[in-house]
């Protein structure tokens, strides 16, 4: 039976729990329906709220998760958060935000302004966008539902240390991928101008 709440002025849907075995591990997976987008939280055994949870925020990448691009680091970031949960317990927050929230049509258009020498940014801003569009107040509601009070975050980008306010975050784990020839100027535009630490040590 859905559950009904509110954030801000938009309603929530919150699904029932079910199972999911996949091929990192068995896990429980439960959907959040923000207006048009559905989002996933997938998580190993019981979230205990007076516990420290291992968290990754995943934004979707179609091209890169379901497809294996190796334009971007996005799969492998995903696999790395479902290993890492399924080893030592947490969530992976998959949110609907294709294209760091430009959609997948100007996502593509974007690649084919990068095919041209144009980088990530420049190609977002070519097409009128900042460099990244997304948001994480959904993220915060999340957190409330499951009563989430402090976090380790699994991540390399510092606008999400800046954007969780419902929990305390209590460590960064870093997600070091080893970049291949098609991703390296993508990690690198990553690193110099986005500020994702990259070649940092876990702080």
């Amino acid at each position: 039976m859905e559950q009904m709440e509110q954030i801000l002025a938009i309603k929530i849907e919150i699904s029932s729990v079910a199972n999911l075995p996949t091929r990192f591990g068995n896990f429980r997976v439960i959907s959040f329906k923000e207006s048009e987008k559905e989002h996933l939280v997938i998580f190993k055994d019981e979230i205990k709220a007076d516990e420290i949870i291992n968290v990754r925020i995943h934004s979707e990448c179609l091209t890169g998760d379901a497809l294996g691009s190796l334009k971007c680091d996005c799969r492998d970031q995903l696999i790395y958060g479902l290993e890492y949960i399924n080893n030592h317990g947490g969530m992976v927050i998959y949110l609907r935000q294709e294209g760091r929230n430009i959609g997948l049509l100007n996502k593509i258009n974007a690649y084919a302004l990068q095919d041209k020498g144009f980088d990530t940014i420049e190609a977002n801003h070519q097409l009128g966008f900042r460099a990244d569009e997304r948001n994480y107040e959904i993220v915060d509601f999340i957190f409330r539902h499951f009563g989430i009070k402090k976090i380790n975050l699994l991540t390399n980008n510092p606008e999400k240390l800046e954007a969780i306010h419902s929990a305390q975050i209590i460590s960064r784990i870093p997600i070091i991928i080893k970049p291949n020839i098609y991703n390296e100027n993508y990690l690198k535009t990553k690193r110099e101008k986005m500020r994702h630490m990259l070649d940092q040590e876990q702080n």
